[in-house]
């Protein structure tokens, strides 16, 4: 079966693809527009972000990490991406970082989100990270089932926290901590 798109059930259909054909590459601003893209449709669940739009890139740049910002490729057409922001600028915290890990709707399922949290890790322990932090929506399982196997583990459910869409909203609260950076 060839590599396509299908429209209906907007999911990528390659019997070959395998994680170690997906490539990860740097983020930059040359990939904004498919990241925006891609950040709109996890945006669109009401499961992943409180955002209710999708910043311009001067803005999301700012706001991440210079480092530890990638985007998962297959042939030219980005399916992923992922990035650290940090949590507070005071220096205390210079080793904590928040993650945030998207993947394309039509490319959901395809280990592309693995690959890309398990290259924030190994990358952020070599910039001496040894906090990384997750904020996710009880009902997002996908995610907190990531988030797990990737070794983070649950530090609590902040409550209420916060307002969307006229109802209130728990965060489960993750957190992984590095047995190589800040020991």
């Amino acid at each position: 079966m060839p590599r396509r798109m299908d429209r209906h059930a907007r999911r990528y259909h390659d019997p070959q693809l395998s994680s170690n054909m997906i490539e990860i590459a740097p983020l930059t601003s040359s990939h904004w527009d498919a990241v925006r893209t891609i950040y709109l449709e996890g945006i669109a669940t009401e499961n992943a972000t409180f955002q209710q739009a999708a910043p311009p890139w001067p803005e999301w740049d700012k706001s991440h990490l210079p480092s530890c910002r990638y985007v998962a490729k297959f042939e030219r057409q980005i399916l992923g991406w992922a990035a650290l922001s940090p949590v507070s600028s005071r220096c205390v915290y210079s080793g904590v970082a928040e993650v945030s890990v998207y993947v394309a709707q039509a490319a959901r399922g395809t280990g592309i989100g693995t690959k890309l949290l398990a290259k924030l890790i190994e990358d952020s322990e070599e910039e001496n990270i040894w906090t990384l932090q997750a904020g996710i929506f009880p009902e997002n399982k996908v995610s907190l089932t990531l988030h797990t196997r990737a070794g983070f583990r649950i530090v609590g459910i902040r409550e209420r926290l916060g307002s969307m869409n006229g109802h209130w909203r728990d965060v489960v609260l993750m957190e992984r901590r590095s047995s190589v950076a800040g020991v």
